[in-house]
């Protein structure tokens, strides 16, 4: 086992040691692409690059969601606590979304970043994806059984239509079918083979793409640097140390001490999950790294098959405190400081309760976006403070993406900790020890 294990590990350590690299020629490349015309080949192979490697990602993630969901519900039969581990998984996303947005609210009340901002107020335009709650419950209903949605936008005398996969449909749709599925009994058997075997075939494509992320990583870290740079960063200094600051409290003190106080070590599990960790940071797309959150999650921290194979799915969908939690209480208060409109003690509580119950609206690749505008919509905010932070989004949604994915898999691992299902030699074990072969 140790054998098999050795290269499995060192693999992982190179991967993240290429990604590191990446980040680093990303950043080197971004800064000598602020200086050139944005014509010019260098700020367009980072865009073509970064863009490419996204577009494999998402091509993906409707076969992925669907299959992992259906062979989830499926694997819930193996189980004998099924009930008690849905209820305590969905439990711990509400306790843990509640420390997340508390930490929120308190920086953004106490640094007050929408009175610090440098940000011009013709920024300030209404986004072009809004949430809101009628929007969300009527997404909850499949419109087709691919979940697929088709937009036309009108600009500059022409009509661009796009077409686009609802991932919360998917979820519905999932859910159901695999439900079905085992309701039918043997009837339904062969199906839930072919569903398991087209999802190892869809893992398969999943992993030869994350194999690129390295490459990937130059294209995005590089974009970013150079259409967001340090001057957007300036203006909105305030706003995105509140956000860090916020998405460090979460992942270095609230995560660690939830796993302490289950008697769990802390820096085992971050070594463990690091490689789902340092994705997520990257890709921006909890969706996209499920692959490798399930496997660590399974694999490195000893969560059984069964239960992973459920709550990993779920949770890339709709647990969300980096997006849903933290960042969406400091955009609210930002945006109502902004515009000098006082909040009462109700429209707490009410940002508490959308980022609680509304995280399953941020299902996608990046839904920060849609999730603010939900809460801006559920406050009476205007609309348009949206845009005063969207200049330096995909720079906060490397550490939100990072957040979320940790979040995944800490409450995977303290739910099967809690049921007494959890593999703790498996844990505990050093790397050397940990058979990670995502690939295999």
């Amino acid at each position: 086992m140790a054998g098999s294990a050795r290269p499995a590990t060192r693999f992982f350590d190179s991967f993240g040691l290429q990604v590191l690299a990446g980040m680093l020629l990303g950043l080197l490349f971004g800064l000598i692409a602020r200086g050139m015309p944005a014509g010019s080949w260098l700020p367009v192979a980072l865009d073509t690059t970064g863009t490419i490697f996204i577009q494999l990602l998402k091509a993906l993630v409707p076969p992925l969601v669907f299959t992992a969901i259906v062979a989830s519900i499926a694997n819930l039969r193996s189980l004998n606590n099924a009930g008690r581990l849905v209820a305590q998984t969905l439990l711990w996303f509400a306790l843990t979304a509640l420390i997340a947005v508390s930490i929120g609210l308190v920086l953004g009340t106490v640094l007050q970043p929408g009175l610090r901002s440098g940000v011009d107020a013709a920024a300030a335009v209404a986004p072009r994806e809004v949430g809101s709650w009628l929007d969300f419950l009527k997404g909850l209903v499949p419109a087709n059984w691919l979940g697929l949605a088709v937009s036309t936008r009108l600009a500059d005398g022409g009509a661009t239509t796009t077409l686009s996969f609802n991932v919360l449909q998917i979820v519905v749709i999932s859910i159901l079918v695999g439900v079905a599925a085992l309701r039918t009994g043997a009837a339904g058997e062969p199906f839930l083979a072919f569903n398991q075997s087209a999802l190892a075939i869809v893992r398969k494509l999943l992993w030869w793409v994350i194999r690129l992320t390295p490459i990937g990583t130059i294209g995005l870290f590089g974009r970013a640097v150079a259409l967001y740079g340090w001057d957007s960063l300036a203006r909105l200094g305030w706003f995105a140390a509140a956000v860090y600051i916020g998405l460090a409290l979460v992942i270095a003190v609230v995560y660690p001490a939830i796993l302490a106080l289950h008697g769990l070590n802390p820096l085992r599990f971050f070594e463990k999950a690091w490689p789902a960790i340092q994705l997520g940071f990257v890709s921006r797309s909890s969706i996209g790294t499920m692959p490798v959150t399930e496997a660590v999650t399974e694999r490195a921290l000893g969560v059984p098959r069964g239960y992973a194979a459920f709550a990993i799915p779920l949770a890339a969908t709709t647990k969300m405190d980096g997006c849903a939690a933290v960042y969406p209480a400091i955009a609210a208060l930002f945006v109502a400081q902004y515009f000098g409109l006082p909040l009462g003690v109700t429209d707490y509580f009410l940002i508490v309760f959308v980022s609680v119950v509304g995280s399953a609206a941020t299902a996608g690749l990046t839904g920060a976006i849609v999730m603010l505008t939900l809460t801006l919509t559920t406050l009476g905010l205007p609309l348009e403070g949206a845009g005063l932070l969207l200049a330096i989004d995909p720079i906060l949604d490397m550490g939100r993406t990072a957040v979320n994915v940790a979040g995944q898999a800490v409450v995977a691992t303290v739910v099967a900790k809690r049921e007494g299902i959890l593999d703790e030699a498996a844990y505990a074990a050093g790397p050397d020890g940990t058979p990670m072969a995502l690939g295999a």
